[in-house]
Order: C-alpha cells, then structure tokens, then sequence
C-alpha cells in the first residue's frame, strides 16, 4: 500500500518527544479540567452577547487533552486531507519505488512529521479542529495552558477564561455559519488536489527534512507554506489566507473586545503573552518561521484590524453580512482595505480606517 507517512510511527514520536508537561496532582489536573469546561459554557454567554452569533448545535463540545491525544487528533485530519494524494499514488504505484523502499520513506518521514508535532503539542492551547470529525471539535490542551500560565506568571482562572474566549469564538464561527465548515474543507481538498501526487510527495519530503536542518543550524528563512505551494495551488491558497486571516483577525477582535469586561488582569496577560508569541530563543524562532506559526502571528493582527474598521463603520452587525455566503467573504486585498468590502457588501465606502 502506498503511503507518504507512517502516521502511526508520528503519533508515537510526537508523544514521546512532547513529554508530558508540568507536573500535577491527580486533584491539581481534575480542577483544571474543570475549571477549562466551565471557562468553556461561560465564554460561549460572552461571545453570543458580543458577536450576535448563535451557535447552532445544543451542546458544542469540548474536549481537555494531553499532548499526545491532540497530535492523534491532528493526524487524523491530515490523513483526511491526504488521502486524494494517496489514492493518486497507489493508482500510479506501478511508476513507484518498490514496497521495501516505500516503507522505509514513509517511516523516515513518519519520524519527522512526529518531531514537527510534537514542537506545535508543547506549544497550542487550544484549537477547533474541523477535518476529523463533523461539525468539528474543540481542543483545549490542558498541559500547555497550565505550563503557559505558570511561565507567565498569570492568574490561572483570568487566563483559562481569556484562552477560551479565542477558542469558543472558533468554534462559534464554525458552528453558527452552516456553509462554513464545507466550503473550508473544499478550499482544502482543492488545494491538495492541484498538487501533482509525485511533486506533493517530493515537497513533503523536502519540507519535514528542512526540520531537522533547522534544529541542527537553529536558524532558517524557508517555511513549510512556500515548499509546498506549486503554481496551480497559489489561488486557493490565496483565498485560503484570507479565510485564515478573517477567522483568526475575528477571534482576535472578540478576545480583546470581550476580555476587559471579564477578564480583571487581562492587561497583564495580553502584554506577557504578547512577548511569549515571538518565540524564546534562535531555535523556537527558526521553528516558528519553518512551521509558518510566524504567518497565523500576522492573521491575528491584520483580520482584527479588518474587523475593527468594518464594526467602527457597520457596526457589528454590518459586520456580520461577512458570514452570509462564500460572495462575502473577504478577498485578501480587502482584507487590507476594508472600505473596499463595505463599498462591494454594502454598497457603501464610509469605512474609517484611522
């Protein structure tokens, strides 16, 4: 059977290489899952009032994991994603290398994969993971916000709230907007079928490898994103990025539009957090850049700048026409001219972008 990677091998490395996290009791872990789950139904009330938005299912999931259960979700969803890939392959397995020889890539390439996880499970806190199951589901990584808010000093309930009110707004925007979820996965799914198997396969391979250069010399100007990308690819990735920059600039916005009305210290978290995005040393700093983690830094800050204009001139609910078809969305361009989109959605350019 053909195969890129063997995901069994990269959950497996992915779990041993993130290790477990910051020690904790057995009572110390059970408050924590607690306090995550009640931070969860308490931000779903902030987000509702502050975005108009209702969720339509009747009890949005969450689910507090460790590390290695976040990585076997994910791989998952990549195996999903790939698997038009793989069956392009295995149709074309006559021009492949022999069984002995794909094994033993697949394996290699499973252990790279299992590094380039388990950097990103000892970093996320949490994430709406769409590809695995419908209509999606809520990770919170109950480790890493728990390393986070004791490496930053933090108040835990202040920052567990303030970590699931991004979170939640997530999971809002896929579960409030029908449409939403199925055009994402056919952005995705269109993106991977313009890429040439063979190609795809070699650019995987290239792209896991340049992990291990980058751990070795700490340092690298390459990101995953331009390694795979190929010429027929670059439109959907275009109108991908600016899906990615719109969900993400609007969670953003309702984290800080919500979090000083409920979040005392939230002063105090922004700043420290602020400093802990841009990486703690030459190696994070290299990884940041390879993984693209550098890319989604600048979705946060230009889709709230998006956001804030179109909610300073349309007030929110004006805003929320984005939501209304795939016609509405932003393109990439409007995203750094917000007048534009008001003049096409609205019919009118009163934006202020001060």
């Amino acid at each position: 059977m053909t195969q890129l990677v063997d995901w069994d091998l990269a959950v497996t490395t992915a779990s041993r290489l993130a290790g477990g996290g910051p020690s904790v009791s057995y009572a110390e872990a059970a408050e924590v899952v607690s306090e995550l789950r009640r931070a969860t139904d308490e931000s779903e009330a902030h987000v509702f009032d502050f975005t108009h938005l209702q969720a339509k299912v009747e009890h949005p999931p969450v689910r507090v994991v460790d590390r290695g259960d976040w990585a076997e979700v994910n791989v998952a969803g990549f195996q999903t994603v790939l698997a038009p890939v793989t069956q392009k392959l295995r149709e074309q397995r006559s021009s492949n290398p022999g069984p002995l020889a794909t094994a033993i890539g697949a394996r290699a390439t499973g252990v790279q994969v299992g590094g380039i996880l388990a950097f990103l499970a000892s970093k996320v806190l949490g994430q709406y993971e769409v590809f695995s199951q419908a209509p999606g589901q809520l990770l919170l990584i109950a480790p890493n916000i728990v390393a986070a808010e004791r490496s930053l000093g933090t108040d835990p309930r202040d920052f567990r709230l303030w970590v699931c009110l991004h979170e939640v707004t997530h999971r809002t925007q896929f579960t409030a907007v029908p449409w939403l979820r199925d055009h994402f996965l056919k952005e995705v799914f269109n993106f991977v079928d313009a890429a040439d198997p063979d190609a795809m396969k070699d650019r995987l391979t290239t792209a896991v490898s340049e992990v291990g250069r980058a751990l070795r010399e700490r340092d690298t100007e390459i990101s995953i994103i331009d390694l795979v990308q190929t010429p027929e690819q670059k439109a959907v990735l275009d109108r991908l990025t600016a899906m990615m920059t719109l969900l993400e600039g609007h969670a953003e916005y309702v984290m800080n539009g919500v979090g000083p009305r409920v979040v005392p210290s939230v002063e105090s978290i922004r700043s420290k957090f602020q400093t802990r995005r841009k990486g703690t040393g030459p190696l994070d700093r290299a990884l940041r850049r390879l993984l693209g983690i550098d890319v989604k830094m600048r979705q946060y800050a230009e889709g709230s700048r998006f956001v804030a204009a179109v909610v300073k001139s349309t007030g929110m609910d004006g805003f929320n026409r984005v939501w209304e078809s795939v016609q509405t969305l932003p393109t990439m361009a409007e995203i750094g001219d917000a007048q534009a989109w008001v003049a096409r959605v609205h019919g009118t350019s009163s934006v202020e972008t001060g």
